[in-house]
């Protein structure tokens, strides 16, 4: 496919230890007291804590390699305590989350970086990718159908009816349910298997969208600037620009990856390089130490920039 179709650890190990001894602590206790009913409670009790919104640690952290070694541990945990206590919603969530972000940052982007180079690598590296979004997938699929039964097998048959059910108390699970199927989706535009989940995937946004746009700082709105214009309706480039203006607005310019999308999403579609690479070196001027809460999103977001910029002459025709 051409490439231009696709465009402090001391301070974080002392906050996981911190949070992480309790969790060993109730795990220790599980097993050593008896009863299903004790074991379950204390399981659930691990599972209130790592679904917690406990992701400041990794989310504020200076070094992306370290967070990427970190992460598998934590995420094998989360699975293990889910596969124990499997009604409960808010670590699906977390699953779903986690295993999203952490395909994208750290197997998909490596790929990225070889796309130019060293093709079969690339590719492989997106196949990898790509099971990590579908394990996310499931496992939002999994919590929608907690409070939805039957939503698993409904939604790719009956989507619009399945989605009129959800509520804004879903929208979390349906970002990254949409999140995930859209990054598998990118894997492979050519698998016709994959890209027909595109509409399920847009639907399943949109439907966040309607019932919480404003929803996680924005977050919503920074997938659709990538969403929109690849989407069949038309005015898809103008959406996108009206989201990437609100993300603007929501988030301070605080956000190095609404820069990044739109500069993938449109600028690059209508190969104006100009404002191209106007759009990345606003992503590169965001001072990661002013916006903590956003350090690991911006530190990825301005890596992705430079490597764009780096290889102008291979994504502009002129």
């Amino acid at each position: 496919m051409d490439p231009k179709a696709r465009c402090g650890h001391a301070s974080t190990r002392s906050a996981m230890l911190s949070r992480l001894f309790p969790l060993f602590t109730i795990l220790l206790l599980s097993a050593l007291l008896g009863g299903c009913s004790i074991k379950h409670l204390a399981l659930s009790s691990v599972a209130d804590e790592l679904s917690s919104g406990t992701g400041g640690s990794f989310t504020q952290d200076r070094d992306l390699v370290f967070v990427g070694e970190s992460l598998p541990f934590a995420l094998k945990l989360m699975e293990s305590i889910n596969s124990a206590v499997p009604e409960h919603q808010g670590m699906k969530l977390s699953l779903a989350s986690g295993f999203t972000q952490y395909g994208v940052v750290f197997v998909e982007w490596p790929a990225e970086q070889l796309k130019f180079d060293d093709y079969d690598n690339y590719r492989s590296g997106l196949i990898r990718a790509q099971g990590f979004y579908e394990r996310a997938a499931n496992y939002a699929l999994d919590g929608l159908d907690l409070t939805h039964p039957g939503f698993r097998s409904t939604i790719l048959s009956e989507t619009a009816a399945s989605l009129e059910t959800t509520t804004i108390d879903d929208v979390p699970l349906l970002f990254w349910l949409a999140a995930a199927w859209l990054a598998a989706i990118s894997t492979d535009l050519e698998d016709p298997e994959m890209f027909g989940l595109m509409p399920i995937a847009a639907a399943t946004l949109k439907r966040a969208y309607e019932l919480d746009p404003d929803w996680d700082n924005g977050a919503i709105h920074e997938v659709l600037i990538s969403l929109e214009p690849r989407l069949p309706e038309p005015g898809g480039t103008e959406r996108a620009e009206q989201h990437y203006l609100r993300c603007l607005e929501l988030q301070g310019g605080g956000k190095a990856g609404p820069h990044v999308s739109l500069a993938t999403a449109v600028a690059l579609n209508a190969q104006d390089k100009a404002r191209f690479v106007e759009l990345l070196e606003k992503a590169l001027a965001i001072d990661l130490d002013e916006h903590e809460d956003a350090r690991l999103a911006n530190d990825y977001a301005q890596r992705r920039a430079r490597f764009l910029l780096g290889h102008l002459d291979d994504l502009f025709w002129e």
